[in-house]
């Protein structure tokens, strides 16, 4: 295990950024993050038509950016020409969509942890991701985590790659052995017991959750005994846990 289930070692991880505060997924909001010395980020992964990695949540445009249509049918030259930052307020207009080398080159701290969701669900895409997380050193501080149990399964089968997966329910093609292949689960807050945290102690699996926003939803959490939260919102994290 990375962590221990001590307040003071629960990790904090920054949900596509400070999402609360500033555009999803965009380098100001990565930066900030990176700036209040979080543990780590979470962030979703994307393959372009052309093959490269971007970091966006949804499979279309429309939420977060003032462009239209499935990203994964642009090339990454068309999709720099989009707003990512204007809809979230005029004051981050002119933020675009980042690649995933763009987070790494801005990560100097060696111990920084990356949460990678593969949204994209085809193995080139999950091939490449790794690929490239090696290549910029960050072998054995990152998971991959997915809502896919065939994703997931690859990544520990193929690279021996630490994952998080969800409870089952939550899960698109679950098998018998999914969990055999998770390192780490994301319960939702809705969902959080301390009994559900205990039972995935019991499988060997680290219980995260997503996502406390709140004074009591982080002491809650932290009382059901998880040793990582993911939040939109790292300012109460950051008062109980760190004081």
């Amino acid at each position: 295990m990375f962590w221990n289930q001590s307040k003071e070692n629960v990790w904090i991880v920054g949900h596509r950024g400070v999402r609360a505060l500033l555009p999803e997924n965009t380098m100001v909001s990565f930066q900030k993050a990176i700036d209040l010395k979080l543990n780590g980020i979470e962030t979703d992964i994307h393959m372009t038509a052309d093959g490269q990695l971007v970091l966006h949540h949804d499979d279309t445009l429309e939420r977060t950016t003032n462009g239209t249509g499935s990203i994964e049918s642009f090339c990454y030259e068309e999709l720099r020409q989009l707003d990512a930052g204007v809809k979230f307020s005029p004051e981050y207009a002119g933020e675009r969509i980042p690649r995933l080398e763009e987070l790494l080159e801005r990560i100097e701290d060696p111990s920084f942890f990356l949460n990678i969701e593969m949204k994209d669900y085809r193995p080139e895409a999950l091939d490449k991701t790794i690929r490239v997380l090696d290549k910029y050193g960050f072998v054995d501080r990152y998971v991959i985590a997915c809502f896919n149990g065939d994703v997931t399964t690859l990544a520990h089968e193929k690279y021996g790659v630490k994952t998080q997966g969800f409870p089952l329910h939550m899960v698109k093609n679950p098998k018998e052995d999914t969990e055999s292949h998770y390192y780490a689960s994301g319960i939702g807050m809705k969902d959080l017991t301390k009994e559900l945290v205990e039972e995935c102690y019991k499988k060997g699996i680290d219980p995260w959750c997503w996502c406390p926003d709140t004074e009591e939803q982080v002491r809650n959490a932290i009382t059901a005994g998880v040793s990582l939260m993911t939040v939109n919102d790292p300012y109460p994290a950051l008062k109980i846990i760190r004081g």
